[in-house]
């Protein structure tokens, strides 16, 4: 079967059973690393991708009913040479120590600035619960985004 979708603002078309999990697509097909597979039941938050701009499990989500829709990963954010703010202040806050969950609580961050510009603690910690860090940065994973808030916030300012 072929589903066409749009991966990081690219077109992509997939050959693959409609049941194929996206996250295998995302690895496997499209070579995008940055998703990864933690506990394949939608529990941990490391295979986190948005999905029309929602954060979404990408690895038990069937390929096959993303027909048409917009998916990005954490490669989709920034580069190396221009990082997105949540990249840059997670760098700037140490905010990862193994580093294995963070492009899944990077994707969730994304989606709650994307809708809140200005976050309290509180909106925070909410919109990350569904993740699981094993390192234990949870204080320093919270401050980064607190500052890409400030970030986003400086940005725009300085656009106007």
């Amino acid at each position: 079967m072929t589903i066409e979708l749009t991966v990081n603002g690219r077109s992509a078309s997939i050959h693959a059973a409609a049941t194929t999990p996206l996250l295998d697509v995302l690895r496997n097909h499209l070579d995008l690393k940055g998703s990864r597979y933690g506990c394949g039941l939608e529990q941990c938050g490391t295979c986190m991708v948005l999905i029309d701009g929602e954060p979404a499990y990408a690895c038990a989500r069937e390929v096959g009913s993303l027909a048409g829709r917009s998916v990005t990963t954490i490669e989709g954010l920034g580069t190396a040479d221009d990082p997105h703010p949540l990249q840059r202040a997670f760098l700037q806050e140490q905010a990862g120590q193994c580093g294995y969950c963070l492009s899944g609580i990077i994707i969730s961050a994304k989606a709650l600035l994307d809708r809140n510009p200005a976050p309290t603690r509180a909106d925070i910690v909410a919109a990350l619960d569904k993740h699981l860090c094993r390192c234990g940065t949870h204080t320093r994973i919270i401050g980064a985004v607190q500052k890409a808030a400030g970030m986003a916030v400086a940005v725009t300012r300085a656009a106007t």
